[in-house]
């Protein structure tokens, strides 16, 4: 009995002493979204992490590129396979040509454009127009020919893409935005880098074109294609000059003021190595890049992109190259207007045709779908509606020979656990501040029951369940019982428990989402704002589960512990 007293005590000591009070769903639903702000400001303040000058920048710049490939589903490369190109149709217009093209950036994944030249013989820079979400059963190029038109009648020619998500033949962006395509997330696939490695191979087509000086090319787009532009400009140094135009952001903001739920996957990449976009401005660095948005834009807020280049006046700095990186706003919504199409078509004027030239708005052509749909069937060996399970190699699994041919794999796979899957794991553990409360519900006929809430990090508080037998054992085997989301049908259902009840100590856990006030929509906006933190939802969750076994080892008399999720 006295073994009894001392260790009930002993559970019941947990918070007493701490003052700690509980909260409620939607308050630790507050606290977490503290806590996402807290991990989004800190990705944005560590950008630079010690870099100082330029050539510490060109010694670390390789493997931060690397990780930005890798972080796009890019790296390695794919293979660069045969274009397959054709030219499906054509037609002249006032003052250039049209050209409707397609070709293939992989074997079955078709990339549907029109390619706007200049009337006259010639050879001209090259512009790869990467649009943005513009719903068109012949694509979204169909709203985007205005851009294509201007291009060519001022001395470039203009490739304006289809998106896989608009395009003559459909695919899938708003995987992980609406469709719960988690999956995603394990693949490392993001359609970003689909759309990256189209506009790659546009540039490759280009390069076949004669019409085209391959030392000139410039990439510029709206909105999708203003992240796009960003991204592929920063992937391909052939590039010479950017202009994305309603694309920009930093994590910090975009975490703090809730924009990540506005916008598609294909603007951000699952980051796991947790760079923010101005770093990827940095790999277009020295190259001259002009940054366009609108102040009243509620997909890229001012907060948001201004401090990309702010941060960038930094870094263009140390090449001496300040004059390359500018910024342009106007007091307008997330618009397709000629004050944007200004900032950015004198920017590419200026660098690759050293042209200074004032913009002058034209009357934009009105084009046809007819006259500008690239496809007449669709070809049998299309892969685009399925390219989110082809684009990135699966690994088969293989057998192992001997146990240490496991030995070293098992090495492996931890340290790629380590350094990716968990590597946005706090750096330390925090104390708990434990509130507890003897629960004298039917549960207290098996075992003292206590209702707990303790911290497994900075602003997260989650909740549980403590059974403690009464069997006068000095210790007992534990069990952490991790509930989830979906498994929370009635509170105080622990039938299956029962048998347990005597014999361990069993801690019934919610972690962090589990309870909170959110939707569907608001659940999947918040997994994709943990995947733009270098996590998951659930990895978040798992350290929760881990901080629960911490908490059963340190705060009683504990004979192991297992886990268990329904």
């Amino acid at each position: 009995m006295v073994i009894v007293k001392r260790l009930l005590a002993a559970w019941a000591m947990i918070g007493v002493a701490l003052g700690q009070q509980s909260h409620t769903p939607e308050q630790r639903y507050a606290m977490f979204q503290k806590n996402l702000e807290r991990r989004g400001a800190a990705i944005s303040a560590r950008q630079l992490d010690g870099i100082t000058n330029r050539g510490e920048w060109e010694r670390r710049r390789p493997e931060i590129k690397r990780q930005f490939l890798e972080m796009l589903g890019l790296d390695p490369l794919p293979a660069r396979t045969a274009l397959n190109a054709r030219i499906t149709g054509g037609f002249d217009a006032e003052g250039y040509r049209v050209e409707n093209i397609v070709f293939e950036s992989q074997p079955g994944l078709y990339v549907t454009g029109n390619l706007y030249l200049p009337a006259a013989k010639g050879v001209y820079p090259a512009i790869v127009y990467v649009t943005g979400h513009s719903p068109h059963p012949a694509g979204a190029k169909i709203s985007y020919q205005h851009h294509g038109a201007w291009f060519a009648r001022h001395g470039f020619v203009a490739f304006v893409l289809d998106t896989i998500e608009f395009g003559e033949i459909a695919g899938i962006h708003h995987g992980t935005h609406n469709l719960e395509m988690w999956e995603w997330l394990s693949l490392g696939y993001n359609p970003a880098g689909v759309e990256v490695w189209n506009a790659m191979r546009a540039l490759d087509y280009l390069e076949t074109r004669p019409e085209v000086d391959r030392a000139k090319a410039g990439i510029t787009g709206r909105s999708g294609g203003g992240a796009v532009s960003w991204f592929t400009a920063a992937a391909d140094e052939r590039f010479q000059v950017a202009a994305p135009v309603h694309g920009s952001w930093s994590i910090g903001a975009h975490v703090k003021y809730d924009t990540v739920r506005e916008n598609c996957d294909c603007i951000y990449f699952w980051n796991t190595y947790q760079l923010d976009l101005p770093v990827v401005g940095a790999l277009i660095a020295p190259r001259p890049l002009q940054i366009v948005n609108a102040t009243k834009d509620d997909s890229f807020p001012p907060t948001g992109y201004r401090p990309v280049y702010e941060f960038l006046q930094t870094v263009y700095g140390w090449y001496d190259a300040k004059a390359k990186v500018t910024a342009f706003e106007a007091e307008t919504g997330h618009e397709d207007t000629p004050v944007y199409r200004k900032a950015a078509n004198e920017w590419l004027n200026h660098w690759l045709r050293n042209d200074t030239t004032p913009y002058v708005e034209e009357p934009g052509p009105n084009l046809s779908a007819e006259k500008l749909t690239v496809l007449s069937s669709y070809p049998p060996n299309a892969k685009n509606e399925g390219i989110h399970r082809l684009f990135i190699p699966t690994v088969q699994p293989r057998p192992y020979a001997t146990a240490e041919a496991w030995g070293r794999r098992r090495e492996e796979m931890l340290q790629l656990l380590r350094t990716k899957t968990f590597r946005a794991f706090p750096a330390s553990t925090a104390p708990f501040d434990t509130w507890r409360r003897a629960d004298n519900g039917w549960t207290a006929r098996y075992a003292d029951t206590f209702r707990v809430e303790f911290s497994t990090e900075e602003d997260i508080r989650v909740t549980g369940k403590l059974f403690v037998p009464r069997d006068g054992r000095a210790s007992h085997p534990a069990l952490l019982y991790v509930k989830g989301k979906d498994d929370i049908v009635y509170d105080v259902d622990y039938d299956n428990l029962l048998s347990a009840f005597p014999h361990h100590v069993v801690l019934v856990l919610h972690p962090r989402g589990t309870d909170y006030p959110m939707n569907n929509f608001r659940m999947a906006s918040t997994k994709m704002t943990a995947a733009l933190l270098g996590g998951t939802l659930e990895s978040m969750q798992l350290w929760d589960v881990l901080q629960g076994v911490r908490f059963l080892r340190e705060t009683g008399k504990i004979d192991g512990v297992s886990v268990y999720g329904p």
